[in-house]
């Protein structure tokens, strides 16, 4: 008789996850195959670790964990699907590595033969009912699992299940896929009506997903992305941000009224067609003014080269511009291309996971970028990623241990710089993580680099005026962020929040709370919207926004956020603690 204890007196959440049609995969291909679900284990069981589960049983084509609720398995679940979907679009596998999933609710019991119970055998027997990339859920689980959010909840009615006896109702969960739950983005600067047209302005909007797979939606983003960042690096170029120009990804508005909103001289319209591992690029170049197509043309090949497919397009639209541009230059500044596809395509799911930042997408956006450092790494952007992550990490204390990894953000962001000495984003890193190390002068030129190499990168030059407002120069900051502004007239809160920031060390306290009220979602503004109201006497309106802030950051505490502000003059941090302690932190 095996002896067995009970784990804990708390319910768990059993997830059975199996790979489908393993058998037959083997014996198409046993050695690929077995590299490939390899690689697919490696990924859930980070994945389990990053939503604050634990793997109890991995048996091949099989995974066994466990959750401490069925709202954090779901989050997994979801998450682990999306990534084979993501994976999918880099691999020209006729089969690609497909998941069925079961969960279930119910106590568990650990024996010497691993974790037992009839909750297991339950969530293995849901797990067969769902088909290939599908996620089935007992009641017990959707009960529990209300409030989550973009979630919907499919009854498959009650499927005899093997071997078990009573009837058990299942229950298919349905996601909102990325980008359907998101709103179109807001333009948050006053009419662009008047914006003057520069004339060599340009908005790339986002390349159309002619083919129709849905994970192509992933690829389509990245490669608008990549041209983007190409273009910015010619210095005559005005070039509108991927933020601003994919808040017309519909194209519902004619394209003159999308040129006047952006407030450019040009367009590049286009779209994408896969069939296998071959890809078409399509690519035109239009005249806002007059909607006249001035050139048009196609790129074949294969998406083992896809990034000199993307140099091509970038260069033929400079050279439409009449941009005299060295060729020689434009090879120097030509950021290091990764030597595996599926590296860049881990970079592209681990920028989309952490769009909503709090612990847990930063912990799965950083081992998607510490995975992508293993398949390749010689590709410094995955190293940016991993610095970043580890950056926000300390800053929200979200790290364990803290004490390491500010350290660690500047070890990886030195990494992409060694690696890809003329890509900015590896320059910005290391400014990001010597500024919170409190090495203002180093941070700064860290940042002139990067804007040597990307004078037009909006997100750089706001980072930037981050930078430059710690350092002592708010006004100088706040030019920096309007000018990003202007090159990203869709700019995300956290531009708001570094121009607000400015403001606030000018001691202009309500053009700080003016700023700061603009955000659409202003988590990361109520520590300084409730010091801004406080300091200039309006305490009641400050405990409001104290209330908003220990609901959004319960981890939020005064002693933290002492040695959080990275600002060189104490006195703008001292500032702020005078105003959280007028609210009544302690």
């Amino acid at each position: 008789m095996i002896a067995q204890k009970q784990l804990s007196g708390e319910l768990s959440a059993v997830v059975f996850a199996d790979i489908c049609g393993f058998s037959r995969l083997m014996a198409a291909d046993e050695e690929r195959t077995a590299k490939r679900v390899e690689h697919a284990i490696n990924l859930v069981k980070s994945l389990v670790k990053d939503y604050g589960g634990s793997v109890k049983n991995v048996a091949g084509d099989g995974v066994l964990a466990l959750f401490a609720n069925g709202s954090q398995s779901i989050k997994f679940a979801i998450q682990m699907q999306q990534e084979c979907k993501k994976d999918a679009v880099w691999n020209s596998d006729k089969d690609p590595i497909q998941f069925r999933i079961g969960i279930n609710l119910g106590e568990v019991r650990k024996g010497r033969i691993g974790i037992l119970g009839h909750s297991v055998n339950l969530a293995a027997r849901i797990q067969e009912v769902a088909a290939p990339g599908e996620i089935c859920v007992s009641a017990a689980v959707k009960q529990t699992a209300r409030g989550l959010e973009n979630v919907n909840f499919r009854t498959l009615g009650q499927p005899a299940l093997k071997n078990i006896e009573e009837p058990v109702e299942v229950f298919a969960v349905d996601p909102v896929m990325e980008g359907q739950a998101l709103p179109t983005p807001v333009v948050h600067r006053k009419p662009l009506a008047d914006r003057k047209k520069v004339e060599s302005s340009i908005a790339v909007l986002p390349l159309r997903n002619i083919t129709g797979e849905p994970q192509l939606v992933h690829l389509c983003n990245g490669l608008t992305g990549d041209i983007i960042g190409n273009l910015t690096r010619f210095h005559d170029l005005h070039v509108i941000a991927q933020r601003s120009s994919s808040a017309f990804a519909e194209k519902f508005q004619e394209l003159g009224e999308i040129a006047r909103k952006l407030g450019v001289r040009y367009l590049v319209d286009g779209g994408l067609q896969r069939s296998g591992s071959r890809v078409r690029i399509l690519v035109e170049l239009i005249e806002a003014q007059s909607e006249l197509t001035m050139w048009s043309e196609h790129f074949d090949g294969d998406l083992d080269d896809i990034f000199d497919f993307q140099d091509e397009v970038t260069a033929v639209i400079a050279s439409r511009l009449s941009l005299e541009v060295n060729a020689a230059e434009l090879l120097r500044q030509r950021n290091s291309a990764p030597s595996d596809l599926q590296a860049y395509g881990l970079i592209l799911r681990g920028k989309e996971v952490y769009r909503r930042p709090d612990r847990e997408t930063n912990y799965h956006a950083h081992s998607l970028f510490e995975l992508a450092s293993s398949v390749d790494p010689n590709y410094a952007r995955s190293y940016v990623g991993m610095s970043r992550m580890l950056n926000d990490a300390w800053r929200f204390h979200w790290a364990d241990p803290p004490e390491t990894a500010l350290d660690k953000a500047m070890n990886q962001a030195e990494m992409a710089i060694g690696l890809a000495p003329s890509d900015a984003w590896g320059y910005a890193a290391f400014g990001l993580a010597c500024l919170y190390k409190r090495q203002h002068e180093e941070s700064l030129a860290a940042y002139e680099r990067a804007i040597e190499f990307n004078p037009n990168d909006a997100d750089v030059l706001a980072e930037m005026g981050h930078s430059v407002c710690c350092y002592g120069d708010p006004e100088r900051a706040a030019n920096l962020i309007k000018r990003a502004m202007r090159l990203n007239p869709c700019y995300p809160d956290w531009y708001l929040w570094h121009l607000g920031e400015a403001y606030f060390d000018m001691q202009d306290f309500k053009s700080a709370i003016g700023t700061l009220t603009q955000m659409h979602d202003k988590t990361e503004g109520y520590r300084m919207l409730t010091a801004s109201h406080a300091l200039i006497g309006d305490v009641s309106t400050a405990n409001q926004y104290a209330e908003q802030l220990m609901a959004t950051h319960p981890e939020f505490t005064l002693k933290h956020w002492e040695n959080v502000p990275p600002d060189r003059n104490p006195a703008s941090r001292e500032r702020l603690i005078e105003g959280l302690k007028k609210a009544g932190f302690k």
